[in-house]
């Protein structure tokens, strides 16, 4: 029904929805120092305000929930589904090629930019798809609000707040991922560990460690700094290092300090095996050297052997699983801050609906109370299920497969999205399956196409929802 008119529509648009996606690309609204008024910073303020000034021009009812999160509504009728959406982003790293970060292009059927994919192309696709149902003019008995949150990187506090202020709708999809559905997510360990020690009083010593931007980063490049080795001995043990990691190592002399630098490639948290790990890495190389035996290192080779390089699935600690429905439990390490005398790191573990706090986090607590340090953790993110059978789904795949020509399925996911706490959300776009985008990573990009009958197959839910 109507598929014809949204067609058309959407095609006719097209130049249109990418000049609004670029609009909200160009704006850097990663996560920054709260200020009065904009709880994330200006840049996720602005993108909010860009947003809102969008939708109301294609004359939506919008409204602004304080700067958290913004929405769009069709019409004045009971919402029966909310599309929930993010406007913030990662940090923009560093290795793109195609364009800047926030510069975004289109080249050979690829919007590249920050946001592109994750998640300002999907949110403009379901703002293009409400909009070709209110031009079109088919008439629902329902409403569909569109959610634009600001911080679904860093914890999701915006969506916190908005659901403070509303209830949710009785069905909920988040353009965040792939399709076609994601209806089971893993519930989640966001590991916090800290150590103190004294100092090494050896001749051949590590200064410091720097690596990680973000729990959910796998780290592409790690740093450290140390005394009292010959660079001869430095370059032997990288030698063997990039063997065994695959990461590659440089380094400058600066006074009396040797500062090391471990390339690496990023992922997300949740896909490690698309990375390779620079932390690891560099702490693998540091575990090599010929450092005076102290506490600190100590420390750092039980770390080496609880998550060692390599090891994406928590077998080494002791917490490898997993179950039919949700597939293995993974595990990244992805921050690690190392002084003379202390230590403070995160690792991001996604957890299959078979674990457990006595099989996964008491576990976890007590290696690392047997290397001498503190997880400061006492609970777990539970995992999220939607049922695939009810009519909420099956709405979602059948125009799936109508838009597509390929077959609807049910799928896991080791990434949280939105809809994570919601009663009966599920993750439903805006990729197509097999498309690598970069997501989190240099030279991010969304498939145009993919965007487009993105449009279409939401406008076709909100009509076979909300009629």
């Amino acid at each position: 029904m109507y598929r014809k008119e949204i067609d058309a529509y959407l095609d006719s648009h097209t130049s249109q929805m990418v000049e609004d996606i670029f609009t909200l690309c160009r704006i850097n609204s990663e996560r920054m120092p709260k200020e009065e008024g904009m709880p994330y910073g200006k840049g996720a303020k602005e993108a909010l305000d860009a947003a809102l000034k969008m939708a109301e021009g294609y004359g939506f009812q919008v409204r602004n929930y304080d700067n958290y999160v913004g929405t769009a509504d069709l019409n004045d009728e009971e919402t029966q589904l909310d599309i929930l959406a993010h406007l913030d982003v990662v940090p923009a790293g560093e290795g793109w090629q195609v364009t800047g970060p926030f510069e975004p292009v289109e080249r050979d059927g690829r919007l590249y930019g920050r946001g592109t994919a994750d998640d300002k192309g999907p949110a403009v696709a379901a703002l293009y798809a409400m909009r070709a149902v209110k031009e079109l003019g088919i008439p629902l008995k329902k409403n569909v609000r569109l959610i634009v949150g600001t911080d679904e990187e860093c914890g999701s506090s915006d969506i916190e707040h908005y659901y403070k202020i509303e209830k949710e709708a009785p069905m909920t999809f988040s353009p965040d991922a792939e399709f076609p559905v994601i209806n089971v997510e893993k519930g989640g360990l966001a590991a916090h560990f800290t150590g103190s020690f004294e100092k090494s009083c050896h001749k051949a010593r590590l200064v410091s460690l720097d690596a990680g931007i973000k729990i959910n980063v796998v780290p592409a490049k790690a740093f450290a700094a140390v005394e009292g080795l010959s660079m001869e001995t430095l370059e032997e043990a990288a030698e063997a290092a990039a063997k065994e990691t695959g990461i590659s190592f440089s380094f400058v002399e600066e006074g009396s300090l040797i500062k090391i630098t471990a390339q690496g490639v990023n992922a997300h948290a949740a896909h490690p095996e698309g990375g390779n790990n620079a932390l690891t890495g560099l702490l693998s190389y540091v575990c090599m050297l010929p450092l005076g035996d102290c506490a600190q290192i100590k420390r750092l080779k039980g770390l080496m052997e609880l998550i060692p390089h390599g090891d994406l699935y928590g077998r080494a600690m002791g917490v490898a699983m997993e179950d039919e429905i949700s597939g293995k439990l993974t595990l990244a390490f992805s921050m690690l801050n190392v002084t003379e005398d202390h230590l403070e790191g995160h690792f991001d573990s996604r957890c299959p609906i078979c674990s457990t706090k006595d099989n996964v986090l008491a576990v976890v607590k007590e290696k690392f109370l047997s290397i001498g340090l503190t997880l400061h953790n006492d609970s777990m993110k539970p995992p999220h299920y939607v049922d695939g059978n009810g009519v909420f789904v099956q709405t979602l795949l059948k125009a799936y497969e109508n838009y597509t020509g390929r077959k609807g399925q049910c799928l896991y996911t080791g990434g949280g999205t939105y809809v994570h706490e919601l009663k009966n959300g599920v993750a439903f776009g805006a990729a197509m399956p097999g498309t690598d985008n970069h997501m989190h990573g240099a030279d991010e990009f969304a498939v145009l196409e993919e965007l487009l009958v993105s449009a279409k197959i939401f406008a076709q839910v909100i009509v076979d929802l909300c009629s």
